[in-house]
């Protein structure tokens, strides 16, 4: 099977960044379902998910599988007053990936990114590719790094 391209993946190689690329038949969205299908564990399959802070605008926000993004703790990480989960129209405008391949490189419109700061404990992690069925394997330090992002305590406890 040939490896699918995308926006991320041809963003990431321009970038000079190191990856691999693991494809798996999409049967359903989100991150329990492709750990299970890709074989990596959920707590090191990203989740990436759309927000909208006030004060800040929209911004990514990269949770562990296995973990619930608290949004009152995003809203912190940007000194603003409140975070909300953005609409599904929204997150696909503003990326240009469909929801459930949704991918935090190369979205049609940047935006700032927080990762969970757990995730950092892990040499490599799988994260959407930006096509539903594709993932990408990279290291945390480097999704963080051309992300420009900032790695924060995210988890609703």
């Amino acid at each position: 099977m040939k490896k699918k391209t995308t926006r991320a993946t041809q963003f990431l190689a321009k970038q000079k960044i190191p990856f691999e690329v693991i494809q798996y038949d999409h049967e359903e969205k989100g991150a329990e379902f492709a750990a299970r299908a890709t074989g990596f564990p959920l707590e090191k399959t990203v989740k990436t998910l759309v927000t909208e802070v006030s004060d800040q605008g929209f911004v990514l926000a990269l949770m562990p599988g296995d973990q619930q993004l608290s949004l009152k703790l995003l809203a912190r990480a940007f000194s603003a007053k409140r975070a909300v989960m953005a609409d599904t129209s929204d997150a696909e405008r503003l990326t240009g990936y469909l929801v459930g391949g949704i991918s935090p490189f190369a979205t049609r419109q940047a935006m700032p990114a927080a990762m969970e700061q757990t995730l950092l404990e892990h040499d490599q992690l799988v994260i959407n590719a930006g096509q539903r069925g594709v993932m990408i394997k990279m290291a945390p330090k480097d999704i963080l790094r051309v992300l420009k992002g900032r790695a924060v305590d995210l988890i609703q406890r």
